[in-house]
């Protein structure tokens, strides 16, 4: 029976012209034009080579159930997001497929809010998909397709009102931007040189096909970047993915961090002035989030990995800040989506305040050594491989809010849960050695590998 499931933890992703062919984006395009019945819906997309194919089906689609579409075009999804709430409209379509290779592309569909649909909502979508019931527009109610211009203008203005500009322009930062091809380079840049930054980029020219490295910006995937800090004795140094929603930060010394380590740094200085704050991030993220919370009275909520459901969270307990161990941010101020420009903002606002260097900041917080990986897992033996992991660690410390989360003495954890986007399941281990997390991560590749083994022999 052929499954009822679309969407995945973020959005629908597939292979262009095998998933997410033009006949399928025809008829999800109807479903969720049916889904906001012909409201008014902002429509724009990432630099990958499919997306303005995509859109053009997808625009025609929409207005064939009444919706008005606003045309907004090349722009990074966190402005997109809040173009839509700016504006006051119904909704959005986002064209993307994030950090994902060239070859895939995705759909995210926004509400009125600027945060991505709920899984209830999705589900309405999806049962008017499977079940045929698209309502089409009589032919003098077809919708308007429209412009939107400016909205990249106003998205900066709006980011640098929750910095101290000002103070920013007297440090003259020299700021190396890594935009990966993507489409972070429209916005990024010259908001930084409008708070009197110096920026150099680099793989700033939008390519979908990601030439100069992959669209994810992980440590192994940035070592331009931090070849050109050291060169030209830059300050600091950010890459963001290709919808610039994620940013991955890299030291004056070339060092690069992961996420929730620059994420920790925002936090602490969040929280130095407030009280009884909640924070919202993935049971995936780092133990030092909770160190620094419980530090200054504060509360943390783990959520299971995901930006919508960080958002939503963010949004049911009032919380004002929210992040990944991947590099996104959500401030809730600007809005409580993952943002990257306004995660450099609020980087660089730190470093002028303190005057201090991004290597002395992230230096003065605890240590905890992170390590990733994966391992292939086909879909359909994902479920049972993790009940069968469940089993073997029952007695153990664990947490199962999101796959399995196990934690040892000594401040070391090891996440291990499968990919809602990619037939593999993910490995998040951390220990105060780094030996130590490298161990846990090499110890349950080899008992996941033997859980996998046995589910397909059996």
């Amino acid at each position: 029976m052929q499954s009822r499931r679309l969407f995945g933890t973020n959005g629908i992703r597939g292979l262009v012209n095998h998933d997410l062919t033009t006949e399928f984006i025809t008829k999800i395009g109807g479903a969720i034009g049916t889904f906001f019945q012909g409201g008014r819906i902002v429509v724009g997309h990432d630099g990958r080579t499919s997306s303005p194919m995509l859109v053009q089906a997808f625009t025609g689609s929409l207005t064939s159930t009444g919706c008005t579409v606003y045309n907004v075009g090349l722009a990074p999804t966190p402005a997109i997001q809040y173009a839509i709430k700016h504006n006051k409209m119904n909704g959005g379509v986002i064209i993307t497929a994030s950090h994902n290779p060239p070859e895939y592309n995705g759909i995210k569909v926004i509400a009125d809010d600027g945060i991505e649909l709920p899984r209830e909502q999705e589900t309405k979508i999806e049962n008017v998909f499977f079940d045929d019931k698209i309502r089409r527009a009589k032919w003098d109610n077809i919708g308007r397709i429209c412009q939107l211009p400016g909205i990249l203008s106003t998205y900066k203005e709006a980011i640098k009102k929750h910095v101290d500009v000002t103070t920013i322009q007297k440090r003259r930062f020299h700021v190396v931007v890594d935009a990966g091809n993507g489409v972070g380079s429209l916005t990024a840049p010259y908001m930084l040189r409008e708070m009197g930054c110096r920026v150099t980029t680099i793989n700033a020219n939008i390519d979908g096909t990601f030439p100069s490295r992959p669209s994810e910006p992980k440590p192994e995937n940035l070592g331009e970047l931090a070849l050109t800090i050291k060169a030209i004795n830059a300050d600091i140094g950010v890459a963001y993915d290709g919808d610039a929603d994620r940013s991955i930060f890299v030291d004056e010394r070339g060092e690069i961090y992961w996420g929730d380590r620059t994420f920790a740094l925002i936090e602490k200085h969040f929280l130095r002035n407030k009280t009884r704050e909640i924070i919202v991030t993935p049971v995936s993220s780092s133990s030092l989030i909770k160190e620094i919370a419980d530090k200054y009275g504060s509360k943390v909520v783990w959520t299971k990995v995901g930006s919508i459901i960080v958002s939503h969270m963010m949004k049911k307990v009032n919380a004002k800040l929210g992040g990944e161990e991947n590099g996104g941010v959500f401030y809730a101020p600007h809005q409580p989506v993952r943002d990257g420009a306004m995660t450099t903002a609020l980087i660089l606002d730190i470093m002028a305040k303190t005057e201090k260097k991004l290597s002395k900041l992230l230096a003065e917080l605890p240590i905890y050594h992170i390590e990733k990986d994966k391992v292939k897992c086909p879909n359909e033996f994902k479920e049972r491989v993790l009940k069968e992991l469940i089993k073997k660690v029952k007695n153990m410390n664990i947490d199962t809010t999101d796959g399995v989360k196990i934690w040892f003495t000594g401040k070391s954890s090891i996440l291990i849960r499968p990919s809602g986007t990619e037939p593999i399941y993910r490995f998040y281990a951390e220990g105060k050695t780094r030996s130590k997390a490298v161990h846990l991560v090499n110890e349950y590749k080899t008992k996941l590998h033997e859980i996998i083994n046995e589910c397909k022999s059996s």
